[in-house]
């Protein structure tokens, strides 16, 4: 099954980026846009160029904050807390 043909550009853009946020799980990316783990995988193999795709790949398997049910209680959103600061005005 080719994903990319179900999804514009825009979504196909966001779905990689929240599959290389560390702490967005896969579950939510299936609730948001349909695609299962292995659907997310296709998209990646297809569209980020390959050692890219492997450092990725090295880097989210088995992951607990990728995956629910292995996810600590503690971890109850998809970004840290300190990963964006705010922007202070001179």
């Amino acid at each position: 099954m080719k994903t990319s043909k179900l999804l514009s550009a825009e979504d196909q853009s966001r779905v990689i980026e929240m599959a290389w946020e560390d702490r967005t799980p896969f579950e939510a990316i299936e609730k948001l846009y349909g695609l299962s783990e292995p659907e997310v995988i296709e998209l990646m193999r297809s569209n980020i160029k390959r050692k890219t795709f492997n450092n990725w790949r090295a880097r989210v398997s088995g992951r607990k904050t990728k995956h629910l049910k292995l996810r600590s209680p503690d971890v109850s959103r998809g970004y840290c807390a300190t990963q964006y600061k705010p922007v202070r005005k001179r």
